[in-house]
C-alpha cells in the first residue's frame, strides 16, 4: 500500500470550522479525502452535498469524510454555508496535499491548457496508508461507489 508522507500527514489544514488540523488527528479510523477543481461550480456543488447528504452513513462505518480545495478558506467557508453541509472542507491553498496526492493535472477548458484540480477521491486508513483511489471522477453515482466499497472491506 502507498503510505502518505508523514510531513504531509501531520501538516496542519485549514478547515471550514476554523480549526487547523492534521489529516492523522482527522482520520479516527478511515478518511475519504474528495477533491474537487472549485467551490461553488455545478459538478462540485452536486458532489459536495451528495457526500454531505450521506455523512451519516460514512460515520456509522467509522469514515470521515472532507473534502479539499485549492480555494481559500473564506470561499470554503462561505459554499459550506450557502448549501448548509454537514462535513469539513479543506482550504488547501498552498496545494501542498493536492501535491502530495497528485491531483493537479493539465486541463483544457474553451481551447486553452492550464493546471488545475482533476476531480479524485482517496480513502485512508488511520496510519496514512491509501486503502483505495478514484481518479478523474465522474459525479453520478461516485458517493455510493465509495460507500459501498468501505462497506466491502469492512
Amino acid at each position: 500500500m502507498v503510505k502518505i508522507d508523514n510531513k504531509v500527514w501531520q501538516h496542519k489544514n485549514q478547515l471550514t470550522d476554523e480549526t487547523e488540523q492534521s489529516l492523522a488527528q482527522l482520520c479516527q479510523d478511515k478518511l475519504v479525502l474528495f477533491f474537487y477543481p472549485r467551490a461553488n461550480t455545478p459538478g462540485c456543488t452536486t458532489e459536495s452535498n451528495e457526500f454531505s447528504a450521506r455523512l451519516d452513513s460514512f460515520l456509522a462505518l467509522n469514515c470521515q469524510v472532507v473534502g479539499v480545495s485549492a480555494d481559500s478558506l473564506k470561499k470554503q467557508q462561505n459554499f459550506k454555508n450557502k448549501f448548509d453541509m454537514k462535513l469539513s472542507l479543506i482550504a488547501d491553498t498552498d496545494e501542498i496535499l493536492c501535491q502530495q496526492f497528485g491531483v493537479i493535472k493539465e486541463k483544457k477548458m474553451y481551447g486553452k491548457t492550464f493546471m488545475g484540480i482533476e476531480r479524485s477521491t482517496f480513502l485512508l486508513n488511520h496510519e496514512g496508508e491509501i486503502l483505495a483511489e478514484w481518479r478523474k471522477v465522474k459525479v453520478p453515482g461516485h458517493v455510493d461507489t465509495v460507500l459501498m466499497h468501505i462497506k466491502d472491506i469492512q
